[in-house]
């Protein structure tokens, strides 16, 4: 079946990086990731960036300047490299994968916390 798998998140200082990886795969013939989304506690999901077939990308203007989100390893791979993070940025990170249809798959997300 379908999965999706996010991975890299952690506990890092104000200012620190991290490098999160999302894989998809299973029996759909194609499944592509497409981008990331965060949710902190309370609060809404919210998109973080997003890339297009193309290679296009979308950031909000609370990332725009410290992440970057990429492809790699034949379109089933996705990550997204946080600079400069802020103690705000702290939520749970999710990939989000479409198949052939539009439809849309969710990995169970990674935690990233950072503190002051």
């Amino acid at each position: 079946q379908v999965q999706v798998v996010e991975s890299g998140g952690g506990l890092v200082q104000a200012g620190g990086s991290l490098r999160l990886s999302c894989v998809a795969s299973g029996s759909i013939f194609r499944i592509t990731p497409m981008g990331w989304y965060r949710q902190a506690p309370g609060k809404e999901r919210e998109l973080v960036a997003a890339i297009s077939s193309g290679g296009s990308t979308n950031y909000p203007d609370s990332v725009k300047g410290r992440f970057t989100i990429s492809r790699g390893n034949a379109m089933k791979s996705l990550y997204l490299q946080m600079n400069s993070l802020k103690p705000e940025d702290t939520a749970v990170y999710y990939c989000n994968a479409k198949g052939v249809y539009g439809e849309e798959y969710w990995g169970r997300g990674t935690q990233v916390t950072v503190s002051s």
